[in-house]
């Protein structure tokens, strides 16, 4: 059982229990659940010394003394954003709901303020030529163009070594002296970093063939060196591990609207006519998690995209799923998108 399941009660319990409850998780908070875990609210430790200064039996059910509108996050939320609402409301628990306000977690401030160091290899791809930004990536490589005051990938790996991950492998081709000189071995961020180059284009599957793989025991993420994104990468992590797969990929919804009138029809006849009809689709969001196997598979000198490298292990019947990302995403590869960034940077 996850330690914040310990902290769920029913309406029903006695003062006395919460008491016994709150003694025994030591988060100084239980959550008060009906019997599909929704939330009903919460009692801190706080909340029972105000209900035992006004003499209340400790018989007496907590739904009569707990807290009916506790803040609450969501489960996209970033570390950042449950830490701002921490901070503007002085809170030490925040409880974590799904849509339909059931409890699925729970953060604490010591735990987000104590982040865990984890061992999981991240490999971020920093070999392409970025055509599409040229001029500005004729003597510079993508990944190292400045987004606000820092690097694309500068910003990628802070995020990663904020979440608590610290050995990473980047995969260079062009211009590979310029990034080497830029992140050296790590030590500037308290990390690791190592460098494979690809001679040649591999792909994003193929440059897997080229890491040590005898030290790859865990799943390791993969990531393109051009994005933008607030993905939290510790729910992406719990996500994989608790699915079952030999891959996760993570996918962002797109939208396209048909700029006319679709029509319809059955032979000669019309069906149906719908006005600039909109379709949703997944898309691929460059960013995945592998498990230590199918890194293993490739072989050194293999050429193969990620996409076809996801394909044949569906095609042998092995599990691949689909990590959703509803949080902020921008790949960065035209120069319209490079101007985007530039103007929503402070923001995120």
């Amino acid at each position: 059982m996850k330690q914040w399941e310990k902290t769920l009660i029913s309406p029903g319990c006695t003062i006395e229990e919460a008491i016994a409850t709150l003694d025994r998780v030591a988060v100084r908070i239980v959550m008060i659940v009906d019997g599909h875990r929704q939330l009903l609210g919460t009692l801190t430790d706080g909340d029972v010394r105000r209900a035992l200064l006004k003499q209340c039996p400790l018989n007496t059910p907590v739904h009569q003394i707990m807290c009916t509108t506790p803040r609450t996050a969501e489960r996209d939320w970033g570390t950042d954003r449950i830490l701002s609402v921490m901070e503007k409301y002085s809170l030490l628990q925040l409880p974590v709901l799904d849509e339909q306000r059931r409890v699925i977690g729970l953060q604490t401030l010591h735990d987000l303020l104590n982040k865990p160091r984890l061992d999981n290899p991240v490999f971020l791809m920093a070999g392409g030529f970025g055509t599409r930004l040229r001029p500005l990536t004729q003597h510079c490589p993508k990944p190292l163009l400045k987004v606000g005051e820092k690097p694309i990938l500068e910003i990628i790996l802070e995020r990663f070594i904020s979440a608590g991950f610290h050995r990473f492998f980047i995969s260079t081709h062009y211009m590979p002296e310029m990034i080497r000189e830029h992140f050296g071995d790590g030590s500037q961020w308290g990390v690791e970093i190592r460098y494979v180059h690809e001679e040649q284009p591999l792909g994003t599957g193929g440059a897997l063939g080229l890491l040590p793989q005898d030290e790859i025991d865990m799943p390791l993420f993969l990531m393109n060196g051009d994005l933008l994104t607030t993905l939290n990468f510790l729910n992406l992590l719990d996500f994989h591990e608790g699915n079952g797969a030999v891959a996760t990929m993570c996918v962002r919804e797109y939208e396209y609207t048909v700029p006319y009138g679709v029509v319809e029809s059955e032979g000669h006849r019309i069906r149906s006519m719908v006005e600039k009809p909109v379709h949703k689709f997944f898309i691929n969001a460059g960013i995945y998690l592998l498990s230590p196997e199918l890194v293993k598979s490739v072989r050194p000198g293999t050429h193969i995209d990620m996409p076809t490298l996801l394909e044949q292990q569906i095609a042998q019947q092995h599990h691949v799923n689909m990590f959703p990302v509803h949080e902020y995403w921008l790949d960065i590869g035209r120069m319209e998108d490079f101007q985007r960034a530039q103007q929503e940077f402070s923001s995120l």
